[in-house]
């Protein structure tokens, strides 16, 4: 048997609400996101592990061990898994890659940081308290459709995508699972330069 040494470990969590009611909607981008990523990789089914309260899967990624994790709890308490699993793996917030959406940046687009604050988002402000620490990846994807006014923001992200927006949801959610593949292959650095334009 050849043993493959392991280079690191990654925490890949896609942030959304639990349940059939939320799936399509535009807070469930990160859910999207990470399940789409899971199959194109071919790593296992997700599987509900109480412990987390969360659905996980985990394989080796390029000699990168990586667990995905899509909390079962609301979007709110995101973190409350975050902590669970980050503590179970003894990983470091730098190991941690999130997804979620943002209604700051358009559809269409995407913007790579790390070491920022929550900028309100419910989920990320979760997890940076339960961490105490906001030194971590994530991969804000744009919901915004500049078409259309937005009145109240918690409605908003509960809406569905329309037809139109599926098509550019598609392109999106493929171009996040090249930008990912990148930063395991090549560092962060080179994925920011390639994906934050």
């Amino acid at each position: 048997m050849v043993m493959i040494k392991l280079v690191n470990m990654l925490l890949i969590v896609g942030l959304g609400n639990p349940g059939q009611k939320y799936e399509k909607t535009r807070h469930n981008i990160g859910r999207k996101v990470l399940i789409y990523w899971q199959k194109r990789v071919g790593f296992p089914d997700f599987k509900f592990q109480k412990k987390f309260n969360a659905l996980i899967s985990k394989e080796i990624f390029n000699k990168n061990e990586a667990i995905l994790a899509l909390p079962e709890t609301f979007m709110n308490l995101s973190g409350k898994t975050v902590k669970l699993l980050t503590k179970a793996y003894k990983l470091e917030p730098k190991n941690l890659v999130v997804f979620h959406d943002d209604i700051d940046i358009p559809l269409k687009k995407i913007r790579i940081v790390k070491n920022r604050g929550s900028a309100g988002h419910k989920g990320v402000e979760s997890i940076i308290r339960e961490l105490k620490n906001k030194n971590f990846v994530r991969f804000r994807i744009g919901i915004r459709n500049q078409e259309l006014g937005i009145r109240n923001t918690e409605r908003f992200v509960l809406q569905k995508f329309n037809k139109e927006e599926e098509k550019a949801v598609k392109e999106v959610i493929k171009k996040i699972a090249e930008a990912i593949e990148t930063m395991i292959n090549k560092g962060l650095q080179k994925t920011m330069n390639t994906y934050n334009k």
